[in-house]
């Protein structure tokens, strides 16, 4: 795994648990290499958080486009992702770290009503499903996916497809501080 970016990066994926930062990390990462930036979660989520069944199709669009930034997430389209990125930057934080910052944005999320992707607030009862954010980081799920994650990425770099792992936030902000167009 390298600590750069290929020149001329035009697919680049963000990786990592759920509140990692991945959103953000992508969103400033577009920014700084002037590719659109297209957020999973928006395509992923409908009305009442159910998954939209024009989600692959939309991905697909999207890869089809050739120019993107976008977080490696959900399992229908992993593979597609994976397969189509130049390189792919993977968030590895500590659980403590990815811990206090989910129940932190959950918290404020439920707290404000604020409305997320598609019209969806995040309500204090929805921390009772098991797919809620903070029930699969805050259970057995989270060491799973990062085992799976740095296997399949660790597969991804055997086929030339530029892995950066950051570890930690100081290191994240740092590195993503450096990046310039």
């Amino acid at each position: 795994m390298t600590a750069s970016l290929p020149a001329g990066a035009q697919r680049v994926l963000v990786a990592g648990s759920t509140g990692a930062g991945k959103s953000t990390a992508a969103r400033a990462l577009a920014t700084a290499l002037d590719l659109p930036y297209t957020e999973l979660d928006a395509l992923w989520h409908g009305p009442g958080w159910q998954p939209r069944p024009e989600f692959s199709d939309d991905v697909a669009g999207m890869l089809a486009a050739g120019r993107w930034v976008t977080e490696y997430q959900y399992r229908p389209v992993k593979a597609a992702l994976l397969g189509a990125a130049d390189a792919v930057v993977w968030l590895d934080h500590p659980f403590p770290l990815v811990a206090w910052r989910l129940l932190r944005r959950s918290f404020v999320r439920a707290a404000t009503r604020r409305p997320l992707v598609n019209g969806n607030v995040e309500r204090f009862g929805l921390w009772a499903r098991a797919s809620h954010p903070l029930r699969v980081v805050l259970g057995p799920e989270f060491w799973r996916k990062r085992r799976r994650t740095a296997h399949e990425l660790s597969g991804a770099a055997a086929r030339g497809v530029v892995v950066v792992r950051l570890r930690g936030a100081r290191q994240a902000d740092q590195w993503l501080q450096r990046q310039t167009v």
